[in-house]
C-alpha cells in the first residue's frame, strides 16, 4: 500500500494544472449499473460505479466453494458464464460459474498476485502480478497472449477501454496498451506508486495516487488534463456518477469533487473515528457507501456529504461493497460478508468464512463471488 506520512497535508483541491477543455476522447464510462449478465472488471465497469443491475435472491444460499492455493485479495471477474480470479500463489484461476469447476489454471511466475483483479474482454482476461508483470491470457486455453514488463509490482486493476486496457504500476505509471498485442501506446509518470485502478468517464481516466494528487488523463493520447490536491495518500479506487467523483484518503476523509468545475462538493469524516479508507466507494441512489478501517460501512448523501448511516463489524473493512437493488453487500476482515439494507443501514444477512474478507464482491447472473484470506472462493445465490 501506499507509504504514510505523519503530517497533515495541505487543504483540499489546490488546482495545480490545465482545465478540462478539450477533453474529448476515446473510451467515455459506461451506464453505472453493470448489465446483469457480467461484471467483467474490478467494481463492475469503467466508472468503477460497484453496482450491478443483477438481482440477488433475497436470501443468499452458498451455491460451491473453490479452495485455491493461496490467500485471494484478487477481486473476481465474471463474463461468459466464467469467474476468474487471481492468488497469492501467482495463480489465475478461470472456474464455471454454475458449478464452481475449474477451466483451467494459468501461473503468472514466481511472483504472486495481490489485490490487482482480472479484467475480460472478447477472448482475453488481463491482471497484473507483483512481480511488474501484466499479463494477457486466452479465456478458452488459459494460454498467454502477450505479457508488458513494468518495473514495479502492479496492485491496480486493469480497465478496458475501447482497443486498450489501462494498468497501473508501483514504478510510478499508468500504462495504455494495446489490447491485441500488449504494445505500449503512452504511459503517464507520477511522484509515487499508482495503487488506485483508474475510472473513467467523458474520455479522462481519473485516479488518486501516493503522490497525494489526483489525476485526470485523457485516454486517447496520455495527457495530462487536470492533477489536484488529495490531501493525502490516497489508495482506494474512485467512483464516478454524473460527473462526480468520491473517494477515500489516507486522512481519514471521503470527498466529492465536481469533475466538470473541479469544485469541492464536500469533505465526509466520522466524527469521533478516525481512520484510512482503503475501500473503494460505490455510488448508486443518490447514497456514496464505502468501508473503512474504522470497523464501519459509511453511507454517505451524494449530495450534501452528510452521514446517512454507519454498520459496524468486528474489523477493519477493507474489501469494496458491492450493491445490487436495495441491498449492499460488504465483506470485513472480521470474516464475515454482510447484506445491509440501502435506506437503512439494517443487517439482513450474514455468513462467517472465518478468514478476513480483503478481496470485494462480484455480481453477476444472479450470483455472488468473493474470495478470502485463507484461499477459499466462495459463491452465493
Amino acid at each position: 500500500m501506499c507509504l504514510l506520512k505523519t503530517v497533515r497535508i495541505l487543504p483540499f483541491l489546490v488546482l495545480l494544472a490545465q482545465t478540462l477543455a478539450s477533453t474529448q476522447g476515446s473510451g467515455s464510462a459506461s451506464e453505472s449499473t453493470t448489465p446483469a449478465d457480467a461484471w467483467p472488471q474490478f467494481r463492475g465497469n469503467p466508472s468503477l460505479s460497484g453496482v450491478s443491475g443483477s438481482t440477488l435472491p433475497a436470501d443468499l444460499t452458498l451455491q460451491w466453494t473453490y479452495e485455491a492455493d493461496e490467500a485471494i485479495d484478487s477481486s473476481a471477474a465474471i463474463s461468459g458464464g466464467a469467474v476468474y480470479v487471481g492468488t497469492w500463489a501467482g495463480t489465475l484461476i478461470s472456474l464455471d460459474l454454475d458449478t464452481g469447476a475449474e477451466r483451467w489454471t494459468y501461473q503468472t511466475g514466481d511472483m504472486g498476485i495481490g489485490e490487482s483483479s482480472p479484467a475480460v474482454t472478447g477472448d482475453l482476461v488481463f491482471i497484473g502480478d507483483l512481480g511488474g508483470t501484466f499479463h494477457a491470457v486466452d479465456t478458452e486455453t488459459g494460454i498467454a497472449r502477450w505479457t508488458f514488463e513494468t518495473m514495479g509490482e502492479i496492485k491496480s486493476s486493469p480497465v478496458i477501454i475501447g482497443d486498450r486496457v489501462l494498468i497501473g504500476s508501483y514504478d510510478g505509471y499508468l500504462y495504455a496498451l494495446g489490447i491485441t498485442d500488449g504494445e505500449l501506446i503512452w504511459k503517464y509518470e507520477t511522484l509515487n506508486y499508482v495503487h488506485a485502478t483508474p475510472a473513467v468517464w467523458d474520455g479522462i481516466a481519473y485516479f488518486g495516487g501516493c503522490d497525494e494528487l489526483f489525476h485526470g488523463v485523457r485516454v486517447s493520447d496520455g495527457q495530462e488534463v487536470v492533477s489536484l490536491s488529495a490531501g493525502a495518500y490516497t489508495a482506494a479506487s474512485p467512483v464516478i456518477t454524473d460527473g462526480k467523483v468520491f473517494f477515500g484518503t489516507f486522512d481519514n476523509e471521503v470527498v466529492g469533487i465536481d469533475l466538470k468545475t473541479h469544485e469541492l462538493l464536500w469533505q465526509y469524516e466520522h466524527p469521533r473515528r478516525h481512520f484510512p479508507f482503503y475501500s473503494s466507494a460505490l455510488a448508486t441512489q443518490d447514497t456514496v457507501v464505502i468501508g473503512g478501517r474504522d470497523k464501519m460501512v459509511h453511507a454517505i448523501d451524494e449530495h450534501t456529504g452528510e452521514a446517512l448511516w454507519t454498520f459496524t463489524t468486528q474489523a477493519r473493512v477493507d474489501s469494496s461493497p458491492a450493491a445490487s437493488g436495495n441491498r449492499i453487500y460488504a465483506g470485513s476482515s472480521d470474516g464475515r460478508l454482510y447484506v445491509l439494507d440501502l435506506d437503512t443501514g439494517e443487517k439482513l444477512w450474514e455468513f462467517d468464512t472465518a478468514a478476513p474478507l480483503v478481496a470485494s464482491p462480484a455480481i453477476a447472473e444472479s450470483r455472488l463471488v468473493i474470495g478470502s484470506e485463507d484461499g477459499i472462493l466462495y459463491c452465493f445465490g
